[in-house]
């Protein structure tokens, strides 16, 4: 089974605060195979410009790649930007691109 994990997990995960994650979600994380759409790395970048975050998303991603297995996901960018756009339940970019990479993995989407 594959899981993506959105930008708010990850980060729980990558500073230890996993105890902050839900039972349903944590048992699905402990199964799963992990992966990221590449979005998430860029809005890390954001929360770290902005001061919410101390680390920088590289860093982020390579303790996470090590200690969980974690995998970037590699669809290509224009399947996934043509699958955002039915993403209508929210405004935000970076929350449309990270659920049509999950989509696409979800619907079948192979090379």
């Amino acid at each position: 089974m594959i899981a993506y994990l959105d930008t708010h997990a990850l980060v729980r995960l990558a500073l230890g605060h996993s105890r902050l994650i839900g039972r349903e979600a944590s048992r699905l994380i402990e199964r799963a195979e992990l992966r990221i759409s590449p979005m998430v790395l860029v809005e890390l970048e954001y929360l770290y410009e902005i001061g919410r975050l101390k680390l920088r998303s590289r860093d982020i991603h390579t303790k996470v790649e090590h200690e969980l297995g974690l995998k970037l996901c590699d669809f290509p960018f224009a399947a996934v930007a043509n699958a955002a756009i039915d993403e209508t339940w929210t405004r935000d970019v970076f929350d449309r691109i990270i659920v049509a990479h999950a989509r696409q993995e979800r619907t079948g989407w192979r090379r």
